[in-house]
């Protein structure tokens, strides 16, 4: 039994789409399908994330502060209006179909805003504290920085710790959680680094990027997805 994953991508120069291959190593397992979302009309998003068994948002630029009814601030970066819209809706869809949803970096924030919370644009000039590094330096595959699991959560199940560390590639983060959602993972400065559902289907957003990194937590939790996907195929 085959499972379909959808991929979300970025929209790049000269008008072309592009992922990374990692996005799609990380869960192209035997029984997986993965294909690549296009960026198109968001009134289609509903009927792409009816025949997929799971969703995998993916890392990327800046988002468009519009969502979330804020103006541009100095230190937006670039935005993608179009992949924005898509996935946006995307996300809505698939959490109003409880399908499972593994969401990375800029996935996370996606995911966190089409449930109903917002964000900080730019977490120097936004944060009030003192800040870690949040754009590492080191190779993508290292862990830079350390994060707190909450207790009875499904990501301090996944890495079977209460501590972990991870890669860090940010300047955007969460800044308010949505009601149906709750914050499983924490940085030194408490900025957020987990969320995942307060109800029963499989949907946890990272604000790290497993994809790039080949340890346990790492492989334990695109695992875990590829699980939740093969429950969703049953049903």
């Amino acid at each position: 039994m085959s499972i379909t994953i959808g991929i979300t991508s970025s929209i790049v120069d000269k008008g072309r789409l592009s992922t990374a291959l990692d996005n799609v190593a990380a869960v192209n397992k035997m029984d997986t399908l993965p294909f690549i979302l296009p960026n198109i009309e968001p009134e289609k998003a509903y009927s792409y994330v009816s025949i997929l068994d799971g969703l995998l948002l993916t890392g990327g630029g800046d988002i468009n502060p519009a969502l979330f009814n804020e103006d541009p601030h100095p230190a937006l970066g670039g935005i993608t209006p179009e992949r924005d819209a898509f996935e946006f809706a995307l996300a809505k869809a698939a959490i109003h179909l409880k399908k499972p949803i593994l969401a990375i970096c800029r996935g996370m924030q996606v995911l966190a805003l089409a449930a109903g919370g917002d964000m900080f644009q730019d977490l120097q000039a936004q944060y009030e504290g003192t800040l870690i590094q949040h754009k590492q330096l080191a190779p993508r595959s290292y862990g830079s920085h350390k994060i707190y699991l909450a207790e009875h959560s499904l990501i301090k199940q996944i890495a079977k710790n209460e501590e972990a560390y991870v890669n860090s590639f940010h300047h955007q983060a969460i800044r308010r959680v949505p009601a149906t959602f709750k914050v499983s993972a924490w940085t030194n400065d408490n900025v957020i680094e987990a969320i995942e559902t307060t109800e029963s289907t499989f949907q946890l957003g990272v604000q790290w990027h497993p994809e790039n990194m080949s340890d346990p937590f790492s492989r334990n939790l695109f695992r875990t997805f590829l699980q939740a996907c093969v429950s969703e195929k049953k049903t």
